[in-house]
This record gives structure tokens, C-alpha cells and sequence, in this order.
């Protein structure tokens, strides 16, 4: 089940639900001030593992990134 990070309009706090995929924000209330106009967005994540690609993340974190 993925974490998804939504941002309420009214006061602009962040906050993470677990959902199901596709599952829309339908029924969703800031925490903070029981808003429910709330909007998710869209966020990186962070990958660990080997890759042979050049444009990997991680790259400049003992990636090969060639930096001492």
C-alpha cells in the first residue's frame, strides 16, 4: 500500500495517508485543521540498489559520483 503526501489548501500543512492505488482524496480532512479541500502532490522518492545508469539517484552519495 503506498504513502501518499497530500497538502491541505486552507492551511497549508503536509501529510502522509497510506492508501490504496487510485484511491482518491475523497473522505480526507487535514489533521491539523479538519480542512477537507486537500491536494496531493507529487513527490521524489529514494531508491537504494545497484544501477548502471548515469542518471541514477543517489550519484553523489558514494554513488561513483567521482567526489572525495
Amino acid at each position: 500500500m503506498p504513502l501518499y503526501e497530500y497538502r491541505c489548501l486552507n492551511c497549508k500543512a503536509a501529510f502522509e495517508v497510506l492508501q490504496n492505488l487510485g484511491q482518491t482524496a475523497a473522505g480526507l480532512a487535514c489533521p491539523e485543521c479538519g480542512e477537507k479541500q486537500v491536494e496531493k502532490q507529487f513527490s521524489t522518492f529514494a531508491s537504494t540498489g545497484n544501477s548502471t545508469s548515469s542518471a541514477s539517484f543517489g550519484a553523489g552519495c558514494g554513488g561513483g559520483s567521482g567526489f572525495s
